[in-house]
């Protein structure tokens, strides 16, 4: 936008026409006789305001009031003003610096002298107008950049975890439903004021649940697709899959590039520790685990007790919840839990309701 006009603001036209005379060989100057017709024309010209030659001493609305009109709109900043007034009180002009007047030039003046130091101010103003172009284009162009990676890591992400889900002889839809799943959860911790995540981070930790059981893939079919009760030899090797996961995501280089790594590391790697600190790898307890873990840790039990398994057939969404509240599928963090119970039936009427059906079809 082409920043080239000048407002003068004054009530004593003779005032003005000397200012507007000084400056219209160079700027397109617009005038107003007070401040409430100043404020209409700094709005409907604030893209294209160079500067506003504001007198203090006016009817309806004094100079004063129009800066902290202008503070309230967020101008003063980007549009230089500069105080025209006969008071010479310092704790007058210290009011008007206060506001944010970059100037305060007395009257009588001359107007060669202020001529120049308006300009010199006006084209500081611009300069760093023009910098804080260049740098607005810098960070849109990183960002974009850095959502093409995000995309293209998600896109990683996603073809691993889909690959798992279909070795493990499920439907790339389990992956989906824990994605959705940990956000409605951390949504709902958000809503009541338990945890502060931003709109990312909880884009980002949904994405980075999918990679919970990517260490699958260095499981043997055999023990992967056992129909029946695993032994505690072949228990003690599914657990790796934790490990084993960890290990293969510091491998994938543009994965560790990008904001999802942590995340997905510790998802991976915790996603079976439990509350009272019987789980694994680690033998974490209570709050040594981290949020995003524990709620992958519940959306699993939950997924996997209303789907059908190879090893077991879909429970009803009562019996689902009742053995996840009477700890009979691992111990979950009361609060966590509390929170869980009350997004839980709407997350089975969004994900899970037609699940019966449609496996009878398939």
């Amino acid at each position: 936008m082409n920043k080239n006009i000048i407002l003068v603001v004054d009530d004593i036209e003779l005032n003005r026409d000397i200012l507007c005379n000084s400056f219209e060989d160079k700027y397109e100057i617009k005038e107003a006789s007070n401040g409430v017709e100043a404020i209409e024309i700094i709005e409907a010209y604030k893209d294209r305001l160079l500067a506003v030659l504001l007198d203090i001493v006016m009817p309806e609305m004094d100079g004063f009031e129009v800066m902290k009109e202008m503070n309230k709109r967020q101008l003063m900043k980007y549009i230089p003003v500069f105080l025209i007034t006969s008071e010479t009180d310092p704790s007058y002009l210290q009011k008007g610096f206060d506001l944010g007047a970059v100037d305060v030039i007395t009257k009588p003046f001359a107007i060669s002298f202020i001529k120049r130091r308006i300009e010199n101010i006006i084209e500081l103003y611009k300069h760093r107008y023009s910098l804080q172009q260049i740098v607005n284009q810098q960070i849109q162009r990183i960002q974009y950049q850095e959502r093409e990676l995000y995309d293209a890591t998600r896109s990683i992400i996603d073809t691993l975890s889909t690959a798992i889900e279909f070795r493990d002889c499920e439907s790339g839809d389990h992956v989906n439903r824990i994605r959705k799943i940990t956000r409605a959860l951390l949504n709902e911790l958000v809503r009541n004021n338990e945890y502060q995540f931003t709109p990312r981070q909880i884009e980002l930790i949904g994405d980075a649940a999918v990679m919970h059981d990517v260490g699958k893939i260095a499981i043997s079919d055999q023990i992967l697709n056992k129909p029946g009760r695993l032994t505690k030899e072949e228990f003690e090797i599914m657990k790796t899959h934790t490990i084993r996961g960890c290990e293969l995501l510091e491998n994938i280089e543009q994965l560790k590039k990008s904001d999802l790594y942590e995340y997905c590391y510790d998802i991976c790697r915790h996603h079976h520790e439990r509350y009272d600190g019987n789980g694994y790898p680690d033998g974490l307890k209570g709050d040594e685990i981290s949020i995003w873990a524990q709620i992958v840790s519940i959306a699993d039990v939950y997924d996997a007790l209303i789907s059908i398994r190879i090893y077991k057939p879909a429970f009803q969404y009562e019996e689902a919840m009742k053995m996840i509240n009477d700890g009979e599928c691992g111990v979950f963090n009361p609060l966590l839990l509390k929170y869980f119970n009350q997004v839980a039936y709407d997350l089975y009427q969004n994900y899970y309701q037609n699940i019966g059906t449609k496996n009878e079809k398939e």
